[in-house]
């Protein structure tokens, strides 16, 4: 499915929208079309029940606005040490050895079914990334030899550095993916 077609944007939305096309599309197939076109004219509107069924399965479990700007405004104040406890917890949580690592560019190294995957989360807060702190995680990656990395990027990423991430194997999980992965580890934002 194409990114931007209009399936792939609802499914993307908050289920109850998809379902209110399909409700407003029923509806006037049944006002507009003659009595005996208005029933298969209201078969319209599946497309769109089908698509509201598959995103409320998508986003079962996900938290709410509220709770992720709760989380948010949390993250912001965490120190380092708090930050990488939630950090290890929330991969902990998906079946994930975690061991801190002395390295410069990453803190975590995460292992599971026999792969192991290096984070960087030192530079969490920074308004921007760029390319140079995914060149010092592939390099530590390479000195580790781990086969894939993750950089938390809580700001705008450039398009040069998605590109890099791209290339050299790295993940970038930005704040909204770290709420949700917070969130689905159980552990509540402390005030």
């Amino acid at each position: 499915m194409a990114e931007n077609s209009l399936f792939a944007i609802l499914l993307r939305k908050p289920w109850w929208i998809s379902l209110a096309i399909a409700t407003a599309v029923a509806a006037l197939a049944r006002v507009l079309l003659p009595e005996k076109y208005a029933v298969a004219g209201m078969l319209g509107c599946l497309p769109f029940v089908v698509i509201a069924g598959m995103a409320a399965w998508r986003q079962r479990g996900l938290p709410s606005a509220a709770q992720s700007a709760q989380w948010l405004q949390r993250l912001q104040t965490m120190n380092a040490r708090e930050l990488s406890a939630a950090v290890e917890a929330a991969y902990r949580h998906q079946g994930y050895e975690v061991q801190p690592i002395k390295s410069p560019a990453a803190d975590l190294a995460l292992q599971k079914y026999g792969q192991t995957t290096l984070l960087g989360l030192r530079r969490w807060k920074a308004a921007s990334t760029g390319v140079e702190p995914l060149r010092e995680l592939q390099a530590a990656m390479k000195k580790h030899e781990a086969d894939a990395g993750i950089l938390l990027a809580a700001g705008e990423v450039g398009d040069k550095a998605r590109s890099f991430a791209k290339d050299a194997d790295i993940q970038l999980v930005d704040a909204d993916q770290l709420v949700k992965m917070l969130h689905a580890a159980g552990a509540p934002p402390k005030p």
